[in-house]
């Protein structure tokens, strides 16, 4: 009822207003007591949220990597016996200003191709790219990495002065020796590789020893690096983990430390489409079931 008119509002505008529901209204009618209407509702945890928060903070401090999120974060807390809902970690880290930043990409529209690029055996299909860094003896640097589109584990990679078709293909024979155990033609049918159209890869020495080794190209559409999305997600990683946080003197340094973080990623990097898994357990637990 309003002080000042006397009329009586309707329960469920007085609900909108401060936003809550019916039901709080009328259990706390029911209960005859003056209890908070908008406490949790369900079972209480065990832990608070400092108590959370806490454990947030010692679990981003002894973690090598700096852009894991909440999902990774909550996913080492159950391994820590702290089983918190995702939503909650997400809530106290935006809170606590924990979460790392994110860029902003563009809005996409239709893509002009449909289905996944994720494959469901490993050396099925694999996806290759480089980048440029910077060292202050040698200048501009090229990398050049190759990565499988099911384990999602990095199975060749090269750093090179000259970015050119040869140092491209250098990921390729190092992923086929590794993966396939012999470097012949023909050995490795059925394996196909994702790439640009950067001139590395359109070169005619580059396709031919794709064809030689049996692996057929497979490359992106003009315009949609969706295409060649797990490697171009996995290099923004390198840059944020590895590239943006040394300040390389020579190329061989750049060798030695971007070396170290990819045996560090393969070991140790929790991959969510996996159920936290790393790629070294999931390549490991594929090739048993095969």
């Amino acid at each position: 009822m309003s002080p000042v008119t006397g009329w009586r509002y309707p329960l469920s505008w007085v609900c909108e207003v401060f936003r809550i529901s019916r039901s709080s209204v009328y259990a706390w009618r029911a209960s005859g007591s003056a209890r908070p209407m908008r406490l949790k509702r369900g079972p209480k945890t065990a832990w608070s949220d400092a108590d959370v928060v806490a454990a947030i903070r010692e679990v981003l401090k002894e973690s090598s990597f700096l852009g894991e999120g909440h999902r990774k974060v909550t996913a080492r807390l159950r391994q820590r016996g702290m089983r918190v809902g995702k939503n909650r970690v997400l809530r106290l880290m935006r809170r606590e200003r924990l979460l790392a930043p994110v860029r902003q990409g563009r809005p996409h529209g239709d893509r002009s191709h449909s289905g996944t690029i994720i494959t469901e055996r490993p050396n099925e299909l694999w996806g290759t790219d480089a980048t440029r860094f910077y060292t202050r003896r040698n200048g501009w640097c090229w990398f050049f990495g190759a990565i499988d589109h099911c384990v999602g584990d990095v199975v060749g990679w090269h750093v090179a002065k000259k970015g050119d078709r040869w140092a491209a293909l250098e990921p390729i024979r190092q992923g086929v020796r590794e993966q396939f155990l012999s470097y012949a033609p023909k050995i490795a049918l059925g394996l196909g590789l994702r790439h640009d159209w950067g001139p590395q890869y359109t070169a005619h020495q580059f396709a031919g020893e794709l064809a030689w080794l049996g692996i057929r190209a497979t490359p992106a559409f003009v315009g949609e690096p969706e295409c060649n999305g797990v490697i171009e997600r996995w290099i923004r990683t390198l840059k944020e983990e590895c590239l943006y946080l040394h300040d390389f003197e020579t190329l061989e340094e750049a060798r030695e430390v971007i070396g170290t973080f990819i045996e560090h990623y393969n070991r140790e990097w929790l991959l969510e489409r996996h159920g936290h898994r790393t790629p070294a357990a999931v390549r490991q637990q594929l090739l048993q079931a095969a």
